[in-house]
């Protein structure tokens, strides 16, 4: 989004919103100001740590993952680590680093996250399948978790790569199931609130997010339960692109640039993968990623982005 952009929509936001409108442009210029802190180098690249597969659990704070430790057999000492980014397009722009060039041609990432069209160059990695191209899900407008796990299952028996990356959305927001009492904007998807502008704005309860916000993170737990019984890795990692704020300095979701820990500290835990062959991954999900709407429309994907909580 250019700056002509945020003030057209800023100006709607006041137009249509009134007071309320002027509390949204007043909170988007104060997380805008994070911007400034991005070119500051932070965090552990998490190619200095050592995995053969590695699973992202997109916006899942620490004492998120915490909270369920104990119903899932897999997540043991989980620790803390500092993330290199606060949001998932500078967490790619600052992984997929030229630093780390030979690693990442090794590679093989299967993603779910928007920001892949417009960071990641699929000629640096071993395979770049972009799942959410093809496996959106428009009833939820999110891509679930089973298509991810299905193609992560598909590349590690046929490709065997060295390393494998697989990107799930969830726990972020949208949160499947959750009826929060609070609608679609009737000016248009750019003025759309998310669950978050909902928790910010008090339309929702505090204990109504966090536990809608768990059970987005069970869905995918089960998924990741899943695919440790599906892949062969002596070494799994389970981490975060970045955590969540939930309020932490008057900050909600996860601005560019920001540098609270509840955004910038992401959970680390490892594991261990069998493939016991119990599941057989869907053939209809993808071909194998670039092949499958390699040609996604720019309006198209802008609409995802903004499904997702981010405009431009």
């Amino acid at each position: 989004m250019t700056f002509r952009d945020w003030l057209s929509v800023s100006a709607e936001k006041v137009r249509k919103r009134g007071v309320e409108g002027l509390g949204d442009v007043a909170y988007d210029l104060y997380t805008g100001l994070w911007w400034l802190a991005y070119p500051l180098p932070r965090g552990r690249n998490v190619y200095e740590r050592e995995w053969d597969v590695l699973v992202i659990l997109d916006a899942c704070r620490v004492d998120l993952l915490r909270s369920v430790a104990d119903e899932y057999a897999f997540l043991e000492g989980i620790e803390r680590m500092e993330s290199v980014g606060s949001m998932s397009k500078e967490w790619m722009a600052k992984t997929f680093t030229d630093e780390h060039a030979e690693s990442v041609a090794k590679t093989a990432y299967v993603t779910s996250n928007v920001f892949s069209e417009r960071i990641l160059s699929p000629d640096r990695f071993g395979t770049l399948d972009e799942v959410w191209r093809y496996a959106w899900d428009e009833e939820t407008d999110t891509v679930l978790p089973r298509p991810v796990t299905d193609r992560a299952v598909r590349t590690a028996r046929e490709s065997d790569p060295d390393r494998l990356i697989v990107h799930y959305v969830q726990p972020h927001h949208p949160f499947v199931g959750l009826d929060a009492g609070f609608d679609a904007d009737p000016f248009g998807p750019a003025l759309s609130d998310t669950v978050v502008d909902a928790l910010r704005k008090g339309r929702i309860d505090f204990e109504t997010f966090w536990e809608a916000y768990r059970e987005n993170l069970r869905l995918v737990l089960d998924d990741v339960e899943l695919l440790l019984s599906n892949v062969d890795a002596d070494r799994v990692a389970i981490t975060a692109d970045h955590g969540d704020a939930l309020g932490e300095w008057g900050i909600y979701d996860h601005p560019v640039g920001c540098l609270h820990p509840s955004v910038r500290t992401v959970p680390w835990t490892t594991t261990t993968a069998t493939d016991h062959g119990t599941y057989e991954p869907s053939s209809e999900i993808g071909a194998g990623g670039e092949s499958a709407k390699a040609g996604e429309e720019s309006a198209e994907i802008e609409a995802r982005l903004q499904a997702l909580g981010y405009v431009g």
